[in-house]
């Protein structure tokens, strides 16, 4: 439990209810704005959520993006290894869920050596030989399709596809399993993904399920090894040091959730942007190679598929003129800190040509930063080639979005191709 040595008076422009996740991007950036000005480090009332009753008095929102990124790339003060999500969630179910998004040092630079060092460069030519493939089989099935849910039929496909592929889970069947429990890791609070259950009883069957999944896959390397990345993973080892069957069920968690969902909607929100702004698709259109690093990283600042994230104070912390306390929750709002004007130049313009973009998109810097960004870019590459230079006449619909506050997500958006 958090406590404050005297009471705090709470901001006055309040980001920590579920009516306020309610809102559009732009209404929230409206607020966003305001608290960037005039608040940037304000402290709230506790996030409301379904899993637990808070313990702590409150947190501290973040806004922008010098102060984010102050409190990313200081682990030793602002720890992930009591959560990186805004509810009570027990040890137990933090420690399998989080793999190493959810450990400090010294633990943490050793996990991620591990895992890196699977990620060979033969494992990483494979794996963008399979993106480009899939990314062709996908948007060939699109044209069969001339009308649908566009997540359904292309965003969900390429990155469950690509994340399962490059593990080696085989089956049809699981890979759409565990996509699904991907869905309830991170869709608690959103009445149309529980269907009907307790928060606390989906989450709790999403991760037992995605967890079997991955120790299972992992004993079935280490007795029949084959060219994929878990076999890769269960051979590893730095200084000694091997990952055990549970720290690699718990990191298949990890890519199943942070994998599937934020390059989902990266491409959903992408696409819709791009579309919504014809002057900057011609301008890619018009020169595809030229443009296309700049614009992937204009659509993760645009869209910020990762909204928020959470660190808790270790000591005593003065941030910004704020006193955090030993203890205190920290949320740094990415989504935010993608629009301050004192970093970027009209930040509510989509502009593909701006460069530099210092975005906090794959989590402000620090030891932290997503060691899988590479193969997002990959996918978001392929499938903007393979869509906007084979279906001219495709058209989207407005999207419709997961209520939360973690992940900026399409549940559904509907397309037609003329």
């Amino acid at each position: 439990m958090t406590t404050t040595s005297e009471a705090r008076a709470y901001g006055a422009h309040a980001v920590t209810n579920i009516e306020f996740w309610s809102k559009t991007a732009a209404e929230r950036e409206e607020t966003f704005k305001l608290l960037r000005d005039g608040d940037p480090v304000s402290w709230q009332p506790p996030f409301a959520g379904g899993l637990m009753p808070p313990e702590n008095e409150g947190v501290w929102v973040v806004t922008r993006h010098a102060d984010i990124q102050e409190v990313s790339k200081n682990p030793a003060v602002f720890c992930s290894g009591e959560g990186f999500q805004f509810e009570e969630v027990p040890a137990d179910i933090l420690e399998a869920a989080g793999s190493f998004l959810g450990m400090d040092a010294p633990r943490h630079p050793q996990m991620r050596r591990l895992v890196s060092s699977a990620f060979t460069p033969k494992q990483v030519a494979k794996i963008a030989d399979q993106i480009k493939d899939q990314a062709k089989r996908i948007v060939d099935e699109l044209i069969e399709n001339p009308e649908g849910d566009f997540v359904a039929q292309v965003s969900k496909r390429l990155p469950m596809w690509t994340i399962y592929e490059m593990v080696g889970l085989e089956d049809p069947e699981k890979r759409e399993e565990a996509a699904h429990h991907a869905d309830g890791m991170v869709a608690w609070n959103d009445e149309d993904v529980a269907a009907g259950r307790e928060p606390g009883q989906l989450l709790n069957d999403s991760l037992v399920g995605l967890l079997m999944m991955g120790m299972e896959l992992a004993n079935e390397r280490r007795e029949n090894p084959k060219s994929d990345l878990f076999t890769n993973l269960v051979q590893a080892e730095v200084d000694g040091v091997k990952l055990t069957d549970e720290e690699i069920g718990s990191f298949f968690v990890l890519l199943s959730v942070a994998g599937n969902d934020t390059t989902r909607n990266s491409i959903s929100l992408g696409l819709k942007t791009l579309f919504d702004n014809p002057d900057q698709l011609a301008l890619l259109q018009s020169d595809f190679d030229a443009h296309i690093g700049n614009a992937i990283e204009e659509i993760v600042r645009y869209v910020s598929p990762v909204m928020t994230f959470r660190r808790t104070a270790t000591e005593d912390y003065v941030l910004n003129g704020r006193e955090i306390k030993k203890g205190e929750w920290v949320a740094t709002i990415f989504s935010s800190g993608n629009r301050d004007d004192r970093v970027f130049d009209k930040p509510e313009t989509f502009d593909i040509t701006r460069a530099p973009n210092p975005h906090l998109g794959f989590g402000g810097g620090g030891p932290h930063y997503c060691m899988g960004n590479f193969v997002a870019k990959m996918q978001l590459r392929e499938i903007l080639f393979n869509v906007l230079t084979r279906v001219p006449t495709l058209e989207l619909g407005e999207p419709e979005h997961l209520v939360g506050n973690f992940v900026h997500a399409v549940k559904r958006m509907p397309y037609t191709i003329g």
